[in-house]
């Protein structure tokens, strides 16, 4: 067993499974074919190499068949103390779902883990799809698990987490109380359990981590599955390891690895990883989705009524417009408190430039530029907001504007 351990191996797992010493695994982590019904495809980023496998099984039965056998074959190697994780999509989880039921026993699931992620949209008609599903089955009721705790919500009640509970002759939950009717204190408290919706980024074709290989699932994902159910020096087991994900976060975590692939790039791959890991860290979950929002509120309250999306972290852009003007994008800017209009107009030409739009528009919020005099550029727009166009027809006397109807009233 000693050699098996810290290892990538090469072919069919349903055949190299049968040289893995029995109840010697902690953790087993399958990343299988959805069932897709297509051939998968992808390139590096320096397009040196493609790595591709076919998820063609013809029927449901087929791909029924060949997942059952192998997580037959998973099941004798898991210790009594080990778990197995299963990820699949809509495609097929009814089937993985029905297989791991059948295999360990409906006693031993734990939980069904959606993994939650943004992408971009697509032409698709419907929902699009944003999740995947992680099966989590132990091998039995003495299982390995190492609570994760998150942070509380914003509108937790800050009596939630300082008070004790209790029951009441309702079984209602409710404040304890001493004799005296004072609260009592809880007991410490590490945070909110984590539940069964991960919020994990997917890779960005950008990050550092992504190696460009078809189906590549994030380190921070499969190191939070290796935390929950294993400890350093136990023994972690992908049996589709692809890119190697699973095996770098065991080895990153102190864990020792099983790595099996059919495919000889895929073993490749994975041992270039092992020799330097490297993973993509998430601000969104370092800061959380909060601190994402960066958008003027006050600016964008200049455009209701017009369809538009807000823009974050782009000083030139406050927003973009539903609609479009020959094929590309109409932007806005609302010129802010501190600059003159020279500088507001100066990044949102900027912007239009490199994203490359034809109409953009520069709402003018307050005067402060010598005459705010701007030279007129070629499909921007300059508007003033309502306050100061109230502000400059009382500067100018209610009854000189052209065309509205307070001269008339004024007058009457």
């Amino acid at each position: 067993m000693n050699e098996m351990k810290n290892i990538l191996r090469q072919g069919d797992c349903l055949d190299v499974l049968e040289t893995i010493e029995k109840e010697s695994v902690d953790l087993v982590y399958l990343d299988p074919p959805f069932f897709t019904e297509k051939k998968h495809s992808l390139t590096n980023r320096d397009r040196t190499k493609k790595f591709s496998f076919d998820d063609i099984w013809g029927s449901d039965i087929a791909y029924g068949q060949f997942l059952f056998e192998r997580i037959e074959a998973i099941k004798i190697l898991l210790k009594n103390t080990g778990s197995i994780f299963v990820h699949c999509d809509h495609n097929a989880n009814h089937i993985v779902r029905g297989i791991l039921d059948k295999t360990f026993g409906t006693n031993n699931f734990r939980s069904e883990i959606i993994w939650s992620y943004k992408r971009w949209s697509n032409s698709k008609k419907g929902l699009m799809p944003s999740h995947q599903n992680i099966y989590f089955y132990s091998a039995s009721e003495n299982f390995k698990f190492n609570p994760i705790y998150t942070s509380y919500s914003e509108t937790t009640n800050i009596d939630q987490i300082l008070q004790s509970r209790t029951r009441d002759d309702h079984n209602k939950s409710v404040y304890d109380l001493d004799e005296n009717g004072k609260f009592k204190h809880g007991n410490k408290k590490q945070g909110v359990p984590l539940n069964d919706v991960w919020e994990i980024p997917y890779l960005n074709p950008k990050a550092k981590e992504r190696v460009g290989y078809p189906t590549q699932k994030p380190l921070l994902l499969l190191e939070r599955i290796v935390k929950l159910v294993t400890n350093e020096s136990d023994v972690v087991l992908d049996p589709f390891c692809g890119s190697g994900t699973t095996c770098v976060a065991a080895k990153i975590l102190g864990r020792q690895y099983i790595g099996i692939d059919k495919s000889s790039e895929a073993i490749e791959l994975s041992q270039q990883r092992l020799s330097k890991p490297t993973k993509t860290e998430s601000n969104l979950l370092k800061n959380g989705r909060g601190s994402y929002i960066s958008a003027d509120k006050e600016a964008l309250a200049l455009l209701n009524g017009i369809p538009f999306n807000p823009v974050h972290r782009n000083k030139g852009i406050d927003a973009i417009l539903v609609e479009q003007f020959e094929n590309t994008p109409i932007l806005v800017r609302v010129q802010k408190s501190y600059e003159t209009l020279s500088e507001a107009a100066s990044l949102l030409l900027n912007a239009k430039k490199t994203k490359q739009s034809k109409k953009v528009f520069l709402i003018q919020t307050h005067f402060n530029d010598l005459f705010d005099k701007l030279e007129p550029f070629e499909g921007l727009i300059v508007l003033q907001s309502p306050s100061l166009q109230i502000l400059n027809i009382l500067q100018n006397g209610l009854t000189k504007v052209p065309g509205s109807t307070v001269g008339a009233i004024s007058e009457a």
